[in-house]
């Protein structure tokens, strides 16, 4: 806020640690006046009705879709939405979720909330149709979105698909991703040894490809419906009835995106 204010915008923050009185001031000047930003935390009440608010920017990883809608459903009208993420955001958020006093149970149900929230921002498809079908409603393509208006470069993903999702299936769906990857790249790791999963016939098919592409494919299968992620079995990657359906997949590719804003829709920035 002080950042925007050194520009001459009329910003105001608003966070858990400030006084009540204070917040409540700045709550009201958002509501009563025109022209006002503000930055704030996950704080900032549900409660906003401003209906000439026209942008919203995330400057984090929401940790799930529920509160990524909650978030951009600000705006009263057409309005833009634009988030910067990084891996180091979901890094992050996964070690809060580790760290915290919740159940196994309920961390497991985070880290789902987390994925899908991973799915929405990797997909290369309309985002409103992967955003109401994670609450179960069919939707068209809208035409509005980045992926919309300008859809990402994507290369033929069908080899590298069918490569994990046999790896996945031929270590008995029982390992996560970075336990797969080290198998499809033929990493002879104590863990891949010991569970003999370097005599498989999967084992370094992937090695021409490097470890942060096998995590952008599983990202993509992920978000395709292709692979799904079972938290009861902490975090194993297990095949879907959708992945003995389909015989590819496109992996979106779209490092470093600067499409420019466009009206109602949401944005990758690769950090």
């Amino acid at each position: 806020a002080a950042f925007l204010e050194s520009r001459g915008m009329a910003a105001l923050a608003y966070h858990a640690d400030m006084d009540a009185p204070a917040r409540q001031c700045h709550q009201e000047r958002f509501q009563r006046e025109d022209g006002v930003v503000i930055v704030a935390t996950i704080a900032f009440g549900m409660g906003i009705d401003k209906p000439d608010v026209r942008f919203v920017a995330h400057l984090d990883l929401p940790k799930s879709v529920e509160g990524y809608y909650q978030e951009t459903g600000r705006a009263g009208l057409p309005a833009d939405a634009w988030m910067a993420y990084g891996l180091q955001d979901v890094v992050q958020l996964r070690r809060m979720i580790d760290e915290s006093e919740a159940g196994e149970a309920q961390k497991r149900i985070q880290a789902a909330k987390l994925d899908a929230m991973l799915g929405l921002c990797e997909t290369a498809e309309c985002r409103r149709v992967r955003l109401l079908g994670y609450f179960g409603e069919a939707a068209a393509p809208c035409g509005n979105y980045d992926t919309c208006l300008d859809p990402p470069a994507t290369f033929d993903g069908t080899l590298a698909a069918q490569q994990l999702l046999s790896c996945v299936y031929r270590t008995g769906q029982r390992f996560g991703a970075m336990h797969v990857i080290d198998v499809l790249r033929g990493e002879a790791t104590a863990k891949v040894t010991q569970r003999r999963h370097d005599k498989l016939s999967t084992f370094g098919i992937g090695a021409g490809r490097s470890g942060r592409e096998w995590r952008a494919i599983v990202r993509q299968c992920i978000a395709l419906g292709l692979l799904e992620v079972d938290h009861d079995s902490y975090g194993a990657l297990k095949l879907t009835p959708a992945s003995r359906a389909r015989t590819g997949a496109k992996h979106g590719s779209r490092p470093g995106s600067n499409a420019r804003g466009r009206r109602r829709h949401a944005r990758r920035d690769s950090r």
